[in-house]
């Protein structure tokens, strides 16, 4: 009997010390949560701490007269006069797009991908063509098409023009700014 009541002793303090070591490991475990959360509370302060004097400074700048940065008169009307340079340059830009609208409208042809005679026997330009008699080609610029891709494709054709040719026979042309359906004008330097 002694010696059932000494396995029981043992297996009790054996389950106590079990006992004792899962709650000493859930005690670390809290007290290593509570120090990361401690540190996170100091840095969030440190942060706050920062934003504070940020937010302060802001409000010196903000508050303080700002000699440096004063506009004139003179500068508001230079402004002024540039701004209504920009607009007139705009107003005549929208309606030289509007005379090449209204152009396009009226000659109104399917765009082609082979040249097209632009002049006839007679040597009278394409109304796209300069002041002076010259033989050539009327192309009409289709969806990606750029000043190098239509020389090129025109060279492979047998005609031999340059980008540089094909400016000088429209000076108004912005190679920039081509757009589907524009006209231009190929010249044909072997032509005679």
């Amino acid at each position: 009997m002694i010696s059932l009541w000494l396995l029981a002793m043992t297996l009790i303090a054996g389950a106590a010390r079990a006992q004792d070591s899962a709650t000493q490991q859930q005690m670390d475990k809290l007290a290593g949560q509570i120090q990361d959360i401690l540190a996170t509370q100091e840095q969030q302060g440190k942060q706050l701490a920062a934003l504070s004097k940020d937010l302060a400074d802001l409000r010196d700048k903000v508050n303080a007269p700002a000699a440096t940065d004063t506009v004139s008169r003179d500068d508001l009307k230079a402004l002024a006069t540039q701004v209504q340079e920009i607009d007139k340059k705009r107003q005549a830009d929208r309606d030289l797009i509007l005379k090449e609208i209204e152009r396009a409208v009226k000659v109104g042809s399917a765009p082609s991908r082979h040249p097209t005679p632009a002049a006839s026997d007679n040597n009278e330009p394409a109304p796209t063509a300069p002041q002076k008699a010259q033989k050539g080609y009327e192309h009409v610029i289709e969806s990606g098409e750029t000043l190098s891709a239509i020389a090129k494709a025109y060279n492979d054709q047998g005609v031999k023009v340059t980008t540089a040719q094909i400016l000088k026979a429209n000076p108004k042309l912005d190679p920039r700014k081509l757009y589907v359906g524009q006209k231009i004008f190929i010249p044909d330097p072997n032509a005679k």
